[in-house]
């Protein structure tokens, strides 16, 4: 897979100092990296990159919305997102990027691709339970839900526990709780 040119940043230009890069990501993004879950995206990327003597420390920073299908309902919605990332980038004798907190360059890199690090991001901040907030609030009228809440069992109330109808040697294990 080629990098996006966009998400390259040649770092051996920048000065010893903080700069700062904007982003908007959309469904685009993810076509590139064949992720078919969003039906929309519409986020926005802030990452600041300080520059250091030895060193180098990305902070990313992500806001916005994805839309996505409800797994109860299938019903689309917009769930918003928020998350940040801290990323240490050192030099080293070879490339490594087996820490997730920390990335090695080879000591002749002059540009680092962020790409990755940003779909990881929002591929992760997504929850795993995507329940449309309709559903939450009892405010969305599907046909699903109705067919749900016509499917589900019914607690019958003729049909409660009596105590007569509960095994006696229960009633013996209950008196070690009380005997003491």
């Amino acid at each position: 897979m080629k990098p996006l040119k966009e998400f390259t940043i040649p770092f051996v230009g920048l000065k010893i100092a903080s700069h700062h890069f904007d982003y908007d990501i959309e469904k685009t993004f993810f076509e590139y990296f064949e992720y078919e879950d969003f039906n929309d995206v519409a986020i926005k990327v802030k990452v600041d990159l300080n520059k250091k003597t030895t060193l180098m420390e990305l902070h990313f920073k992500i806001s916005g919305t994805v839309n996505i299908n409800c797994d109860l309902t299938n019903e689309p919605y917009d769930q918003k997102i928020k998350n940040e990332f801290d990323l240490v980038v050192k030099f080293g004798d070879e490339y490594n990027d087996e820490d997730t907190d920390i990335l090695i360059l080879p000591h002749g890199a002059y540009e680092i691709n962020i790409q990755q690090y940003i779909y990881e991001l929002i591929v992760l901040t997504v929850p795993i339970k995507r329940v449309h907030p309709g559903v939450k609030d009892g405010t969305l009228n599907s046909d699903i839900l109705k067919k749900l809440e016509e499917l589900s069992p019914k607690m019958d109330p003729e049909k409660e526990i009596k105590e007569e109808d509960i095994d006696p040697r229960w009633n013996t294990l209950k008196k070690l709780l009380t005997d003491k």
